[in-house]
């Protein structure tokens, strides 16, 4: 058996192991609650969905590079579809729209498949931007025109360049790491969504002073406080999957869980733009595909680029 294969085993065997912990604490805690707890609900939903996500990633690791290309590219398709339903269309975005699904998603994520990180790494930020504001202007339409252009340009970077940028890891040639880059996608997604639910589980057991309450109601600096800093020093105690040392290893998981939970501002503030709670419903307990991967979306380009230029 590979340091790989030992190293994965064992990262999911522990993770296999928090998610049966936290399995029997729901299910002790919706029992000796007789009355219905909205809390309590939602906390067994999350749980529930965090086991089906959790075998699902497992599962295109044991199949390897493609399959978790492949993973991430119908993610992004998902956003990007929840992102775009919440925006006004017209007729006249038709072309614009049609490129973000047909081309722009699929060639982003073909060329990172193939490695080409001088064009995935521009592709959408410069060719992409370009494009989709000559097709919105060829229709002949000034209705709106600055608003709609920039719509679709944000929904493509935001669902399609930052999340492409969590499978991009595996292009990295990192020395004395060969063979081993899915670990850190592993590491990547872990400390974020970490971060983001002792955010939650903090905010709920010591949450007092609201921390952006016009953007996050729920969002609290006791709650932000507890999750940033527990999960970075969990990032830290991860640094065996890692290039990193223990130090590097905690520093990185301190920048992009902030990152994570800046990134969560923004996309609450353009839900709250839209009037809406959640981007979709396709996950139970946590809302949209977008809803559980908000915090990614931020981290995940940092991270790389991180790790490019410092370890590559």
């Amino acid at each position: 058996m590979s340091s790989y294969q030992r190293d994965t085993i064992l990262l999911f065997v522990g993770i296999g192991l928090l998610l049966v912990v936290a399995s029997v604490i729901g299910w002790l805690l919706k029992h000796r609650i007789s009355t219905p707890n909205k809390v309590i609900d939602n906390l067994n939903s999350r749980i529930n969905s965090w086991w089906v996500m959790v075998v699902i990633i497992g599962f295109t690791f044991l199949l390897g590079k493609l399959a978790v290309v492949f993973l991430f590219f119908v993610a992004s398709g998902f956003a990007l579809r929840e992102f775009l339903i919440l925006t006004p269309i017209t007729r006249y975005d038709y072309y614009a729209l049609l490129f973000a699904f047909y081309v722009a998603l699929p060639l982003q994520y073909i060329l990172v498949a193939i490695s080409w990180y001088g064009l995935f790494s521009i592709f959408i930020p410069i060719y992409a931007f370009l494009l989709l504001a000559i097709l919105a202007s060829i229709t002949g339409s000034t209705n709106n025109f600055l608003e709609r252009t920039a719509e679709v340009q944000w929904g493509l970077m935001i669902t399609v360049y930052c999340i492409s940028c969590v499978p991009a890891l595996l292009t990295l040639e990192i020395n004395n790491y060969q063979d081993r880059n899915l670990l850190l996608i592993a590491f990547l997604i872990l400390v974020v969504q970490l971060s983001d639910v002792l955010q939650y589980v903090f905010g709920k057991l010591f949450g007092k002073h609201k921390i952006a309450p016009n953007l996050s109601p729920s969002k609290t600096i006791e709650g932000f406080l507890g999750g940033i800093l527990t999960a970075s020093m969990i990032g830290a105690c991860l640094f065996w999957i890692t290039p990193f040392s223990f130090i590097q290893a905690g520093l990185i998981s301190l920048l992009i869980t902030l990152f994570g939970f800046m990134g969560g501002l923004v996309m609450s503030a353009i839900k709250r733009d839209r009037g809406v709670k959640d981007w979709g419903k396709v996950i139970s307990g946590h809302g949209g595909v977008l809803d559980r991967l908000d915090s990614v979306c931020f981290a995940a380009p940092i991270f790389f680029h991180i790790v490019r230029y410092f370890w590559v």
